[in-house]
């Protein structure tokens, strides 16, 4: 299987800003870390990122948020580099009205690991993107953050019952990695 990870919102605005938590701040460190050995190992690595045009639909719901070309829809600065390939999104579903599908076809992605913020929105439905186009699914549940740990906890279990996601720490993919050399 050849793997991709994929690294949801960590910008400023769901880190620090309107929608920031200190679950999304408390991942950035095992985040870093976690795209660090990935990217020494050659995984590439996808960064989707909220970027709203005042007519997306979403602000409908949620307001002003993450706005393109602005501060708050910037990547954090810990986590700035550690990318391949940054796509921009205007829906929660990263493979919604995105390039993303065509990245991981023409590199030949069947596995995703996918991180960030937050579990029981914007990685919830990017996974069930995955789901529906056949790729198998990894959500690190160290490097993924909710508002609260129950939404958290709640979101991974449905991804692990509806999706088949694997649920498992950044410091056993890495074991794994280290294993295969």
């Amino acid at each position: 299987m050849k793997e991709a990870v994929l690294v949801v919102d960590m910008i400023k605005d769901f880190v620090y800003g309107k929608f920031g938590s200190e679950g999304a701040e408390n991942i950035i460190e095992p985040l870093a870390h976690f795209l660090k050995e990935g990217r020494e190992r050659n995984v590439p690595v996808f960064f989707l990122k909220d970027s709203h045009r005042e007519r997306d639909q979403e602000l409908q719901v949620w307001g002003q948020h993450a706005m393109e070309d602005e501060e708050g829809s910037e990547i954090v600065s810990d986590l700035k580099g550690l990318y391949d390939v940054k796509i921009e999104k205007q829906h929660f579903d990263g493979f919604y009205d995105t390039g993303l599908e065509e990245e991981l076809l023409e590199r030949d992605i069947d596995k995703l690991i996918i991180t960030g913020v937050s579990t029981d929105i914007c990685v919830q439905h990017t996974a069930a993107g995955a789901f529906f186009r056949g790729y198998d699914i990894v959500v690190l549940e160290d490097c993924t953050a909710a508002i609260s740990k129950e939404k958290h906890e709640d979101a991974l279990e449905y991804m692990k019952n509806v999706y088949g996601a694997e649920i498992e720490s950044s410091k056993n993919i890495i074991e794994k990695w280290k294993e295969r050399g």
